[in-house]
């Protein structure tokens, strides 16, 4: 299946004004941040504030996700019990390790999401240690939830010791398997952020070099960045035309009242149509 994640920008989930602003961005994914942008006495007013900017859903132009805080620091229960609600489409889970996260990780979600009477919340765990970098195949295969694996430079760089470049010498390795588990697993890679904001040419260079990896997108810090890796990841040919199948069948069945139907054997709805069209309006003509 088809699908636009060129981009996953984060948001500081405690900066109201940003979270305001995040609605008119042109992003793939908005990730509101509850992880490493938000000190340790700001976390409860930024889930706060997630909260509220989630009832607004209908106003962002993309997908919503939020980046909680790790498994390992104890604070995924206090996240997730204020950030699930309609309007969350999924959760980054920031330094998986293994596959056993992702299934605790499942429990906590399917015991909210029966409550409130959810759809099951997407997950992109996010690759930052070499024992996720060796796992990571096991990590994305783990749940049917997991839609990508995204890449995390800076944290593996700091487990392994090695000094950032921006050739990211010290994660080569890593940078190349994490699209190749991912693919296996049947699911999508994005790639790490990248840190100067000043250096467009070197992020044109970068997006080029993770797509030729794989990836089919790139962690965004700054709305400036957008442009520039939209103008790399752009859809391709087969993209383009599922997009064109999915739109016409679904557009025919409304017509009939149905609220799903077919394409290519598997089964699309509102959300697939959704993702559809908006892969067709991002496309030059």
């Amino acid at each position: 299946m088809a699908r636009l994640l060129r981009s996953l920008l984060f948001v500081p989930g405690n900066n109201a004004r940003f979270l305001e602003k995040a609605k008119t961005l042109a992003a793939d994914i908005i990730c509101f941040d509850l992880e490493d942008a938000v000190p340790f006495e700001e976390k409860k007013s930024a889930r706060n504030l997630i909260k509220n900017a989630l009832t607004d859903r209908p106003q962002y132009k993309a997908e919503v996700y939020v980046r909680t805080n790790s498994l390992a620091s104890g604070m995924i229960p206090d996240d997730l019990a204020e950030i699930i609600q309609k309007g969350t489409d999924g959760i980054v889970i920031p330094k998986v390790n293994d596959a056993n996260e992702i299934t605790k990780m499942e429990r906590i979600l399917a015991s909210l999401e029966k409550k409130r009477k959810l759809k099951p919340t997407e997950l992109i765990p996010s690759i930052e240690s070499a024992t996720g970098v060796v796992n990571a195949y096991n990590i994305a295969s783990a749940s049917k939830r997991v839609s990508a694996l995204v890449f995390g430079v800076f944290d593996l760089l700091n487990d392994l010791g090695v000094e950032y470049t921006k050739q990211a010498d010290g994660a080569r390795y890593a940078r190349s398997k994490i699209p190749i588990d991912a693919k296996a697993a049947g699911k999508y890679a994005i790639d790490a952020i990248w840190q100067d904001l000043n250096d467009t040419k070197g992020l044109e260079q970068d997006c080029l070099t993770a797509k030729n990896l794989g990836y089919v997108g790139k962690s965004v810090i700054h709305p400036d960045q957008i442009k520039t890796v939209h103008s790399v990841f752009h859809p391709t040919l087969s993209e383009i035309e599922w997009a064109k199948r999915v739109i016409e069948a679904y557009s025919s069945a409304k017509v009939t009242k149905k609220g799903a139907t077919t394409v290519d054997g598997k089964m699309i709805d509102e959300v697939h149509f959704k993702r559809a069209k908006t892969l067709i309006d991002s496309t030059p003509s």
